[in-house]
């Protein structure tokens, strides 16, 4: 018989397993022969197509025309050096291409390592003791423990079920929940099965226990190949605008080009000449380092956030996190600590401390059954740490628990044998318990959901009806407790027939008493929340406590200063509409308490509507819907759900809100070190581009070849310019608004920056230079020159060393674009300290070494062309130590 057909006890049986699990040694022997629990992954491209890619996007495809072009030149026309020309193009292509490929491959596996950092783990059944173990390390005859938002890491039969609802979308497509008992089935397909739960599906609802039957590629999920998630990319705002700057700059280049190709016609060049003249201007527009800067950027920006506690699952995330404008934050574990102790008790009419609980045999006693709902009304698992017995699972359920044992120390406990799940919608958990007197239900949750199911309440050991009076007592003292900054929880039971329905089990309910659950904020949550405001970043408490003890903790934190901050409850936000909802946001304070999933997911929504760019925390099962519309989500490692955090697209591992604030600054220094790189590199191309207008215009010979451009761009700039692409945030980082969404990476002030100010400075140094070279040997307007002459190679040399020279200096001026160079740490970026050393040792060795000559065309030069260019160089740093300080005084300061 199949295994769905058995009963529990004979599945169990059938794998040679025990209810209390396998024995280690036997778990060893069937991991040895069953191998690890792990299903192949969806098959990317493969690493030679990947790579070959690296050859053929926009920046390549220019490049290979140009190429192209040269050696189409060398065989109309030998002789001119266009051959070797073509071969430089593609020796350029070809670097760029692995550097490109490799900076992707690290950041690939950067990621890879990170995400090892929370490795999926189970809890299951070993020898009677409950262990959290590694789901690969699962095999068959396994039991596991399951509550809502795991994973199924296995196919398993169902052995123990208490309310399970599971989604079985990513393997049988079903988009609803179905609901999933231990009753043996007649189907005999596996896959609708009601008392089977399959590998790659999520339990939505309930705690279950389950045996393995199959595990890796032995289950249904491994059979069909499919993974959980499908791997879809969405562009990312910064990926965008790359693709734009992209073929914007490609464009611009080719435009370029043929323009002044055929200007060369225009004014007599020879064919072949102009030709020239046109791939040394494509070639000087081409950023080629664009793409691998950026890539480096994202992976280091990655690293940086891990060291402070935020995962980063997909790269562009990074930079998407830095402009966001609005933070959707939970209350529990992320602006607290999640550390809950009972603080207050509401018992017999009066509020009482939690200590004197322990102080007070008499009344722990008259109240049993107070304590007895705190002690078996959860859903926690105990296990093993050390020898010693830990509970595992809400640290709330675990508060109550601990109030329970310490009150009545030699209190039982029976057996469940049924449960009502704890929804957010239910805001409520009742578990049913087969007790020395028969069958007891034990409820607890939010006082509103509980109260209208109770029709009496005990005080001083007397059942009252719970008459309006009463009624409003306990509802004054949850606004008591509530306005303390406690999280406040109803307990009530009853006595439940043998016979009687489980539709109405939760009726007729004794009220029993309140607790009061203290949760104390993290300590670093103030000031996380101060920078945020001072980032211009709203932030905006969503939780499903009361309104009291949100608006409490939120006056705390500093999320509140004003008297009169606007709190809505999910009772009061049912009534609004979607558009009242966005007039609603705007208001400046404003707190939402006691709203389910779904309404977070209005919230989420109606910001995006509002242009906001969202980041929005969350760590149950019904969070992931926020967490996928949200631009950004972000879900808790710590007590977050399996779902939760493969919707999100960063995890915190330390669930902290002051780790998003981290994140959201290193966010937004990628961006800047991008417009770092960017005004670095567009620089160094009106020195490139000057000399070819030059020889075009004025009738001069050409200062400056292509392949020492290509030395340049691809040389002697690219390990200043990643340098740039890995400067730490700035302190005054986040105390700036956040960037707009139409602000755009290369904009006018940098372009005008780069190509008239800082580009112009350069390309007159670039073609002082190269005239300070010919006119000191005698050379005249007019004359021509061979280009093997001593002379011009020299010359050539002189303007390819005064651009180097002057981008030495300009990688400094590029690290602010306002802030002197002089208040900057020069040893705080040790990349473009090597980077300016090794495009020093480069231009030498170009300079004066024979292979250096041959390849770039080069003759050495004396010691007095570098004196006459190295004042040029200081000459640009005192003039924009002069604009930087013209906007700081016109600009930057009021």
């Amino acid at each position: 018989m199949k295994i769905h057909h058995l009963t529990p006890e004979d599945a169990i049986a059938s794998l040679n397993s025990t209810p209390d699990g396998l024995s280690r040694d036997e778990s060893v022997r069937r991991f040895m022969e069953f191998g690890q629990n792990r299903v192949e992954r969806v098959k990317k491209e493969s690493l030679a197509l990947r790579f070959l890619k690296e050859f053929t996007h926009f920046f390549a495809l220019i490049l290979w025309l140009a190429a192209a072009l040269a050696f189409v030149a060398e065989f109309s026309d030998p002789g001119k050096g266009m051959a070797m020309l073509g071969w430089a193009i593609l020796g350029v292509i070809l670097i760029n291409g692995i550097f490109s490929f490799w900076q992707e491959y690290r950041a690939e596996k950067a990621l890879e390592a990170l995400e090892s950092l929370l490795p999926h783990q189970v809890i299951a059944l070993r020898n009677g003791v409950t262990e959290k173990i590694p789901a690969v390390e699962l095999v068959p005859g396994d039991i596991l423990v399951l509550q809502a938002g795991d994973d199924i890491p296995a196919d398993c039969r169902l052995v123990e079920a208490y309310g399970v609802r599971v989604n079985n979308a990513t393997v049988t497509g079903e988009s609803l929940p179905k609901a999933r008992n231990i009753e043996p089935c007649k189907e005999e397909d596996l896959l609708s099965a009601r008392n089977v739960l399959l590998a790659g599906t999520s339990l939505a609802s309930g705690e279950a226990r389950a045996v393995v039957f199959a595990t890796g590629m032995h289950t249904e999920f491994g059979k069909i190949a499919h993974l959980t998630q499908e791997a879809r990319e969405v562009a990312s705002p910064l990926q965008r605008e790359i693709a734009r700057l992209s073929r914007l700059v490609a464009g611009l280049a080719s435009l370029l080009g043929i323009i002044f190709f055929l200007i060369g016609q225009a004014v007599g060049l020879p064919f072949w000449e102009s030709l020239i003249f046109a791939i040394g201007i494509i070639v000087a527009n081409v950023p080629e380092g664009l793409l691998p800067t950026v890539t480096l950027a994202l992976a280091m920006a990655t690293q940086r956030m891990a060291r402070r506690n935020a995962l980063v699952r997909h790269l562009p995330a990074v930079e998407t996190l830095g402009s966001a404008t609005v933070i959707c934050t939970d209350k529990t574990g992320t602006l607290t600590q999640n550390r809950m102790a009972v603080k207050e008790v509401f018992l017999a009419g009066k509020f009482l401390a939690a200590s004197a609980l322990n102080s007070t045999p008499a009344l722990s006693q008259h109240y049993r059954d107070f304590f007895d709902t705190a002690l078996m009304c959860h859903n926690l698992q105990s296990t093993a740490q050390d020898g010693a017995a830990e509970l595992l699972g809400d640290p709330m359920e675990i508060a109550l628990v601990l109030m329970a044992r310490q009150a009545l120390p030699e209190s039982q406990i029976y057996p469940k044998v049924d449960e009502i799940s704890f929804d957010t919608d239910r805001k409520r958990l009742s578990t049913l318990h087969r007790t020395s007197a028969g069958l007891s239900l034990y409820t607890k949750g939010a006082l509103e959901t509980v109260l209208p199911l109770c029709t009496q309440a005990t005080i001083d050991g007397k059942l009252l009806p719970l008459d309006a009076e009463l009624r409003e007592r306990y509802t004054a003292a949850q606004e008591t407790l509530a306005g303390k900054g406690l999280r406040v929880l109803a307990l009530a039971c009853r006595t439940v027939a043998e016979n009687e329905s489980t539709e109405h089990l939760e009726t007729g309910l004794t009220l029993l008493g309140l607790t009061g659950l203290e949760d104390p904020p993290r300590p670093e949550v103030p000031d996380a929340i101060r920078k945020c405001f001072e980032a211009g970043i709203r932030v905006i408490m969503v939780t499903g406590d009361h309104p009291h003890t949100a608006l409490a903790i939120a006056q705390e934190i500093g999320l509140v200063r004003s008297e009169s901050p606007t709190v809505i409850s999910g009772e009061g936000m049912r009534r609004l509409s979607n558009i009242q909802l966005q007039l609603a946001l705007d208001a400046p304070e404003i707190i939402f308490a006691r709203v389910s999933a779904d309404q977070k997911l209005r919230i989420v929504t109606a910001l995006k509507r509002k242009g906001e760019t969202v980041a929005v925390t969350g760590d149950g099962v019904n969070d992931a819907p926020a967490l996928k519309k949200a631009d950004i989500g972000i879900a808790m490692g710590i007590s977050g759900t399996d779902v939760a955090r493969e919707s999100a697209d960063i995890i915190l591992l330390d669930d902290n809100f002051a780790s998003i604030v981290a994140a959201i600054e290193e966010g937004r220094a990628v961006f800047e070190n991008i417009r770092k790189f960017l005004a670095y590199i567009l620089t160094s191309n009106i020195p490139e581009i000057v000399p070819y207008l030059a020889f075009v215009l004025l009738k001069i010979p050409l200062p400056l070849t292509i392949i020492q451009i290509l030395a340049v761009d691809l040389g002697t700039d690219m390990l200043p310019a990643l340098g740039l692409g890995m400067e730490k945030p700035h302190p005054d980082l986040m105390r700036q608004p956040p960037r707009a969404r139409h602000d755009r990476l290369l904009n006018w002030p940098l372009v005008m920056r780069a190509y008239l100010f800082l580009g112009a400075m350069e390309a007159a140094a670039a073609m002082a230079a190269f005239f300070f070279v010919l006119n000191g040997a005698g050379w005249h307007y007019g004359e021509t020159i061979s280009p093997l002459d001593p002379l011009y190679l020299q010359a050539t040399t002189a303007t390819l060393t005064a651009i180097i020279v002057m981008q030495v200096m300009n990688v400094f001026l590029c690290r602010s674009s306002t802030e002197s160079v002089l208040s900057q740490k020069p040893f705080g970026n040790r990349l473009i300290l090597w980077g300016v050393a090794a495009e020093v040792a480069l231009i030498l060795a170009i300079d004066y070494t024979p292979w250096g000559n041959l390849i770039f065309g080069t003759a050495p030069i004396g010691l007095n062309v570098w004196l006459f260019v190295i004042p040029f160089a200081f000459a640009m740093l005192a003039l924009e130590e002069v604009r930087k300080w013209v906007v700081r005084k016109t600009i930057l300061e009021p």
